[in-house]
């Protein structure tokens, strides 16, 4: 895997260079390739919890993901939510989203997480100790399911052996 050095900012330390390069990689894959029937730009982009975790290359960001932080959990006891994954095509199948997902993980050890998968890629968050929990809907126009991590520390060791799997 080449040109993947992770990179992690609030949106107050983003520059305008990076904010558009990630934007347009979610624009670009989620309403361009995946016709996306939603809202991109929901402001939880801006909110000064949120972290911001994305590979870059020569041909701007590779792969991208946000750490949501509610102020009450939104599923059980999960108040930070991963999201927004997304990895440029031509960078697909590389480990990118695996690498994002670690950094996140990692950074948050002792906390519960929820997030809204493709129903598709269940299996790749199912290495990292999420969980399906509930019924797929339909979620941007696409089948999603809510999947479900416990808070507990989990060793960097073993979310490195996941990405292996």
């Amino acid at each position: 895997m080449t040109n993947c050095s992770v990179q992690s900012r609030t949106w107050s330390e983003l520059s305008v260079d990076e904010l558009y390069a990630f934007l347009k990689l979610r624009t670009d894959v989620f309403f361009v390739e995946q016709k996306v029937d939603e809202e991109e730009l929901d402001n939880r982009d801006q909110e000064p919890s949120t972290i911001h975790l994305w590979v870059m290359d020569a041909a701007g960001t590779a792969a991208y993901l946000r750490v949501l932080v509610d102020d009450v959990p939104s599923h059980l006891d999960a108040r930070h939510i991963i999201g927004r994954v997304v990895v440029r095509e031509d960078r697909r199948g590389e480990g990118l989203a695996q690498l994002l997902i670690e950094e996140a993980l990692r950074a948050h050890l002792d906390v519960a997480f929820v997030l809204h998968a493709q129903t598709y890629v269940t299996g790749l968050y199912g290495r990292y100790g999420f969980a399906v929990d509930g019924d797929d809907f339909i979620e941007a126009g696409i089948p999603h399911v809510t999947m479900y991590r416990p808070a507990g520390r989990i060793a960097a060791s073993t979310v490195s052996e996941a990405r292996t799997a």
